[in-house]
């Protein structure tokens, strides 16, 4: 069994390779302790075994570690208080779900209450008014108004009868 690299073989077209694959009579032999490093036998797909320069896969180096910061003040409160808030928040909205009966009752209460008020602010003076006419006989006021001159003080008197 041939043993394969798992290397990638990169030829060139510019310029032939000397280790290339050559027919028998036209290749140089060369000892295994002769092979230079980066050199590897390789076996090529159309079964020829031939001398290649071998380069590893590239590989992305691995991202350098992070240097560990200290999580500063504000960003530690933050994080604390934002659970507390969010519970707060949710509990009030409980809350108002159960209240929310009592208080749409309460605020027809208010709007009756304040209806009540205008009611009585327009018509108690109304009814005061009409009552007094009932009572009392019609009366008739005559006014005697003298001016003497064009531009002249004018002078005048009421008479209630």
């Amino acid at each position: 069994m041939a043993y394969e690299p798992a290397y990638e073989i990169a030829t060139k077209t510019l310029c032939p390779d000397p280790l290339a694959y050559q027919p028998v009579s036209a290749r140089a032999v060369m000892l295994p302790g002769e092979i230079p490093p980066g050199v590897q036998l390789v076996t090529l797909p159309s079964g020829q075994r031939a001398l290649a320069y071998v380069q590893p896969p590239t590989h992305t180096p691995p991202p350098a570690p992070c240097a560990a910061h200290p999580v500063p003040a504000w960003a530690k409160t933050t994080a604390l208080l934002a659970p507390t808030v969010g519970f707060g928040i949710a509990a009030g909205g409980i809350g108002l779900s159960y209240a929310a009966p009592g208080l749409i009752a309460m605020s027809h209460a208010l709007w009756a209450a304040g209806a009540f008020l205008v009611a009585a602010v327009i018509g108690v003076p109304a009814l005061i008014s009409g009552a007094r006419r009932r009572v009392a006989a019609p009366t008739q006021i005559t006014q005697n108004i003298t001016a003497t001159g064009l531009f002249g003080r004018a002078n005048g008197t009421i008479n209630h009868h």
